[in-house]
């Protein structure tokens, strides 16, 4: 009897054959092979925080839950070895233990580290790069149950194509990352004029580590997050708790998840919802250990699109996205999204090459996503956005062939270690062509 297996955002569902809990590499083994004795796609199950199909599957789904931890550390090179089951919220309070830190992370930390990577989850700040920059090592098993470990020297054109891999190489097991001695962050945010921060949006992003926007549908405001490095001794202190508990979990949470609940019952009042919900969060500065201030807890649900564009790009796509808002009064109670982050030379990053803005928009998960997910993709295909590998868009291989260079060459590591598609599935045939 199948179990259903649901995302975290509650639009994807898939109903298994064969569900396996592993918690050693031996295990992986074992399922890999036992997958293709029984003639059974195999794919991985992180912590279900994609909103593309990635995972689903009517084979085996594989959970590597209980490959987690850290399991090696060079000192010297400031690298560390992870095991691929390991949830970045364990991940980021270990590297601190250890003097160290990743470079970038995004505003989630539910990911496990082999997820954060497959579907090139990336953070902000237009001089780093995304997560997978970081990776200077993986540890996959193939097709055939080997044990293949892959860096810039061993196997080299796999590491490549693993660093951004969409699951479709094989079963990462291990991590080793590139890492940096821990630092603090200055955090300021405070509530702004769109208008008057598209107007000087590029000086913006050149002048702070990291900035992030979130604009609300409907109005003017956008919440302007800069995060600036640290010494130890330099900045405010942390939050005090009560600041974050009322920001953080009441106002950001618990309110926001009754805000929704109203909008999703009356539509109408769209508009006026999110001027209120604009100025409710409001300004305030702190500083604290990096990874205290990249991320945050989302319990609200939504579901989400988003598309990797050039920086000269920023401005006319929301411009645009905010004249459909206008024109059609389309009721979204959650904000818009905009980063920036610079290039890197990984196969299938969204930032290959090119220095990026990012544009993510979001609709709370118990209201229809699909006329704003279309309108925004439409936009978007005029500035040759790069969708996220993990959330909702349509791109198939035609298109995405256009947009990464090295789509070919992906494909010839994946035709080399996966040659019947053990790795595969309905949406990767989609992605990759076949």
């Amino acid at each position: 009897m199948s179990t259903t297996w649901r995302n975290w955002g509650g639009n994807v569902e898939a109903r298994p054959a064969v569900v396996t809990d592993v918690s050693s590499v031996g295990g992986v083994v074992s399922a890999v092979l036992g997958a293709a004795r029984d003639r059974r796609t195999l794919r991985v199950a992180g912590s279900g925080h994609s909103f593309t199909p990635l995972v689903a599957t009517d084979g085996v789904l594989l959970r590597v839950d209980g490959l987690r931890g850290v399991v090696g550390v060079d000192r010297d090179t400031r690298r560390v070895r992870v095991a691929a089951g390991t949830p970045l919220y364990e991940l980021n309070p270990a590297l601190r233990a250890l003097g160290l830190a990743l470079p970038n992370l995004g505003d989630i930390d539910r990911q496990t580290v082999s997820g954060a990577i497959a579907t090139g989850t990336h953070g902000t700040g237009l001089r780093l790069q995304g997560i997978a920059a970081a990776v200077s090592g993986l540890t996959l098993v193939l097709a055939d149950g080997s044990v293949v470990p892959c860096s810039a020297t061993e196997e080299p054109e796999l590491f490549e194509a693993a660093r951004v891999g969409l699951g479709a190489l094989g079963v990462v097991v291990e991590v080793e990352l590139q890492c940096v001695p821990a630092f603090r962050l200055h955090a300021k945010e405070s509530g702004e004029s769109l208008s008057e921060v598209l107007a000087e949006v590029h000086e913006l992003a050149e002048a702070h580590d990291h900035v992030d926007m979130h604009w609300f549908p409907h109005t003017d405001r956008v919440l302007l997050k800069r995060n600036d490095r640290v010494g130890p001794d330099e900045g405010p202190g942390p939050l005090p708790a009560w600041r974050r508990r009322l920001d953080d979990d009441l106002l950001a949470n618990r309110v926001y998840e009754g805000v929704n609940r109203v909008v999703a019952r009356a539509p109408a009042i769209t508009g006026r919802v999110n001027q209120v919900s604009a100025r409710i969060l409001g300004a305030r500065e702190y500083a604290d250990d990096s990874w205290k201030v990249f991320c945050s807890t989302r319990q609200v649900r939504f579901v989400e699109s988003e598309y990797a564009v050039p920086m000269a790009s920023v401005v006319p796509v929301i411009d645009e996205l905010r004249g459909w808002y206008g024109r059609t009064g389309a009721p979204v109670p959650f904000p818009a999204e905009v980063r920036f982050v610079g290039p890197d030379d990984v196969w299938l990053s969204t930032a290959h090459e090119r220095a990026n803005a990012y544009v993510a928009v979001h609709q709370y998960h118990r209201m229809d996503p699909r006329p704003l997910f279309a309108a925004f993709e439409a936009i978007v295909a005029e500035h040759e956005g790069r969708p996220h590998w993990g959330k909702v868009h349509t791109l198939g291989a035609e298109r995405l062939r256009e947009l990464y260079p090295r789509f070919d060459a992906f494909l010839a590591v994946r035709d080399r270690v996966d040659p019947q598609r053990r790795f595969s599935n309905d949406h990767l045939r989609h992605l990759l062509g076949h």
